[in-house]
């Protein structure tokens, strides 16, 4: 069917090559960053990216297209993807196999002009498979060059197999000599050949900022606050993997420490004048007064309330932006991990799991973030001496959706180390159901620190 329709009309064609998005299983070079289900977040959003523009290139053009994937079935990758897709695995063999595959079916498809793109450059649109296509009009072979030495889109116009077949073999797939061996070889195959724009993958953490810069040609600033008292032993690594992120300002409120965790803001304050601004207030102590402070300070479109001993993943102002851009979405927290390898605590960490997905009901720990102005017109922070972030996952809950980050946030495991998993959860169970109840949060808070000594 498909080849009688596009047969006789010097049709063209694109296909995608991607993998299914199972944890573990893809974009492992970003699971130090995002861990496995991050990656497999990310993998996700950037296929649905790269197919959503071919579905466009496709509509003007009246092209052929193709989904071509690792992993999963052809059931499982046009529900995900959508029914209107021909899907085929790529099969067996390394990338070169796969493609001179890829390439030879597509002939045989009728295809006369055919461009094959992965899904690592969002910065790829339809104008640059309609570039790449036309390209194919007066050149055998088409690359698009990826600024790590691969290439992000190839193309080839419907020659002799035995004239394409060495541009797949024996390249040293996955190094940053793609390029330059494909080109070596199209030289000497007498290939004529047409390169496109330079475009920026995202492979490493170090590139994810390139996701978010080029899907939404902005990044808003986010403000990240973080209430300390006596956090000398956490605060550096907390402020550490903050100064990953990008276009972030850092408002760290210290309510009275005595121990050395002015000093230590204070020299990443002097630091930030040139990159990330980390700027040190004070307040009387009270983490919703703290948090309060900072919110008045903050500029940021956006803000992320953080814990003094919690450190976020690489590539959490990403996830933030992109998980707040979603209409239906009011506020967002990311999942826990503890650190500690004591095996209770992965119970805990499953605990907060379920709580988080099912319930919709994070807590402070996870790292909330929302709208600065949505914050301001709820009040700010409630002011209560405890259960402040359960009071505002409350009240955001009647605004909407609140989304659960694909990634997690590691936190200090020393209130578990110092009083053990059953009694910690046993009294926060307790704290909560006596809020429930009605009790006096100051109550609470009085009952609480006698009981944590």
């Amino acid at each position: 069917m498909i080849h009688s329709q596009i047969r006789g009309q010097a049709p063209v064609g694109a296909i995608v090559f991607t993998r299914y998005p199972e944890p573990g299983k893809t974009k492992t070079r970003l699971i130090p960053a995002l861990g496995a289900r991050g990656a497999a977040w990310l993998q996700e959003k950037m296929t649905r990216h790269t197919v959503d523009q071919l579905r466009a290139w496709r509509e003007k053009s009246g092209g052929w297209l193709q989904i071509r994937y690792v992993g999963g079935s052809a059931r499982r990758v046009r529900t995900w993807l959508g029914e209107d897709l021909l899907v085929r695995e790529q099969g067996p063999g390394d990338l070169g196999d796969r493609l001179l595959r890829a390439f030879q079916e597509g002939f045989a498809q009728g295809v006369d002009r055919l461009v094959v793109v992965g899904i690592d450059c969002p910065e790829i649109d339809e104008a640059t498979i309609a570039q790449g296509l036309q390209s194919l009009e007066e050149a055998d072979l088409v690359l698009g060059p990826a600024t790590d030495g691969g290439y992000y889109l190839i193309g080839l116009r419907a020659v002799p197999v035995e004239r394409f077949e060495p541009l797949c073999k024996g390249i040293d797939w996955g190094s940053d000599r793609v390029l330059g061996q494909t080109l070596a070889r199209s030289q000497g195959l007498g290939l004529t050949v047409r390169q496109l724009s330079p475009l920026s993958d995202v492979d490493i953490p170090e590139e994810l900022g390139v996701w978010d810069r080029a899907r939404y040609q902005s990044q808003p600033l986010i403000s990240v606050i973080i209430p300390v008292l006596n956090e000398a032993a956490e605060i550096a690594q907390t402020l550490e993997r903050v100064l990953t992120g990008q276009n972030l300002e850092v408002i760290v409120v210290d309510g009275g420490s005595q121990d050395k965790t002015v000093e230590i803001v204070q020299g990443y304050a002097r630091q930030g004048e040139s990159s990330t601004p980390v700027r040190l207030l004070s307040s009387p102590p009270g983490r919703a007064l703290q948090f309060n402070v900072g919110l008045q300070a903050a500029q940021g479109e956006s803000v992320l309330l953080l814990h003094g001993d919690t450190r976020v993943p690489r590539g959490f102002d990403l996830v933030i932006r992109d998980l707040l851009r979603d209409e239906g979405v009011v506020a967002g927290a990311f999942e826990l991990a503890v650190a500690s390898r004591a095996w209770p605590l992965r119970w805990v960490e499953w605990g907060v799991r379920w709580r988080s997905r099912l319930l919709g009901f994070p807590y402070g720990d996870q790292g909330l973030f929302l709208s600065r102005q949505r914050l301001l017109q709820l009040g700010g922070i409630p002011d209560l001496p405890l259960m402040e972030d359960f009071e505002l996952v409350r009240r955001l809950q009647h605004y909407g959706k609140i989304a659960i980050a694909p990634v997690a946030v590691v936190t200090s495991a020393r209130r578990w180390d110092g009083l053990g998993v059953l009694r910690v959860t046993l009294l926060n169970q307790l704290i909560v159901l006596g809020y429930l109840l009605g009790i006096s949060p100051k109550r609470l808070a009085q009952w609480y620190r006698r009981r944590r000594g």
